[in-house]
């Protein structure tokens, strides 16, 4: 297993169907549980943890999740009222290094209990012809509602995996 792609890397079906936004969906709604279920009553230490060298501890990984999900959430409404707008890039290690990532983590998981919520019930009401909308990212070009709600899911996913792997080292 490559431990910077622990569930692997971010694979989109070239066909989305329904099932495919349920299934993401349904983890996306059920993240928060599962993320506190590993994270509440973490010490400072074990919040301190690397899941590899030069990674991103525990707190800063339920930071970067919540910042993340607001961000990318922010291009899918984006793309879902304007046509192909152009969204900037924004430096993750930098972010990271911001003294509000000091704070508990819980000050990140209420953020993404809302945030979630409100991504599912944006989610259920994505028709097929909006999974073909779009975004321009300033970096990474074009880039579909489809593809977005599976990345919503996927990022989620992927850092939780990152997380267990900090605890269980």
């Amino acid at each position: 297993m490559d431990v910077r792609f622990p569930i692997g890397e971010l694979e989109v079906p070239e066909n989305v169907k329904a099932e495919h936004v349920q299934e993401w969906l349904g983890k996306i709604g059920s993240y928060t549980t599962r993320l506190r279920e590993v994270v509440d009553g973490l010490n400072d230490e074990q919040l301190g943890k690397k899941y590899r060298e030069g990674s991103w501890t525990v707190r800063q990984l339920v930071h970067h999740i919540a910042d993340s999900q607001l961000t990318m959430y922010q291009r899918l409404r984006l793309a879902l009222t304007d046509d192909n707008p152009t969204v900037p890039a924004f430096d993750q290690e930098k972010w990271a290094a911001l003294p509000d990532n000091n704070l508990p983590v819980e000050s990140s998981i209420r953020i993404l209990e809302g945030l979630n919520e409100r991504i599912v019930a944006l989610g259920q009401h994505v028709t097929d012809e909006q999974l073909d909308r779009v975004f321009t990212h300033e970096t990474n070009g074009e880039i579909s509602v489809a593809t977005k709600l599976a990345k919503l899911c996927w990022h989620e996913e992927h850092h939780l995996e990152h997380i267990k792997i900090a605890l269980a080292n």
